[in-house]
């Protein structure tokens, strides 16, 4: 039976990753990762036809794959909402601690501005992944409030964690507790922000300028 092209895909970047740090994102890498999977060097031009941004997108696309897998393995649901997303992305790092190199030049090839919608996409897959798997039924602009907080938290973090040289990593978790934190508290300062608000316009709302003694 023919494999999927999808399924190609994971096993020749699978194979390929090793090589990634000498070779960077490259089809050289991509080839011999081929070659390791027992395929032809012409599989991986077929499996990755648009270059390295392609191959460090589907990287990205397999490592949430992976991040979900693990998370329904864990019963996270029961755990705090704070508690959940920190879950998820130190699982999401944690299995990519093999292959740190590979994200640094992963990094460096979505750095480049004709990636840039490439990255963006990327990113809000791994957000948006991180929210469904902890549970989160958004449906107006808390959707979108929620996952714009997280991309920074995420960004910081895999920022943090790429430099992080202390033992099991205990640096980047503190670091990531405190940013999600931080974005804990958002939501809270806002909801007093437009109490405030509500408190000082409460006797002018359904007021009409005529009401209010105003003429034209």
């Amino acid at each position: 039976m023919t494999e999927s092209l999808p399924a190609l895909r994971d096993e020749i970047l699978l194979a390929a990753l090793p090589h990634v740090p000498f070779d960077g994102w490259t089809r050289r890498a991509m080839r011999r990762g081929a070659r390791d999977a027992g395929h032809d060097a012409a599989a991986a031009d077929r499996a990755f036809p648009y270059g390295a941004a392609d191959m460090v997108a589907h990287y990205s696309d397999l490592a949430d794959r992976r991040m979900v897998e693990e998370l329904e393995r864990r019963d996270i649901l029961s755990m705090k909402i704070r508690d959940r997303i920190a879950t998820a992305i130190r699982v999401r790092l944690e299995q990519a601690a093999p292959h740190r190199d590979a994200v640094r030049r992963g990094l460096s090839v979505f750095a480049l501005p004709s990636n840039a919608p490439a990255a963006a996409r990327a990113l809000y897959r791994t957000v948006d992944a991180v929210w469904i798997a902890a549970g989160d039924k958004a449906t107006d602009w808390n959707f979108y409030t929620k996952r714009g907080l997280l991309a920074a938290v995420l960004s910081t973090t895999v920022l943090c964690w790429l430099d992080d040289v202390s033992d099991g990593n205990v640096e980047t978790w503190d670091f990531l507790d405190r940013r999600i934190a931080d974005v804990m508290r958002v939501p809270q300062i806002a909801g007093r922000v437009r109490g405030a608000f509500a408190r000082i316009l409460g006797p002018f709302q359904g007021r009409t300028y005529r009401s209010a003694g105003y003429r034209p």
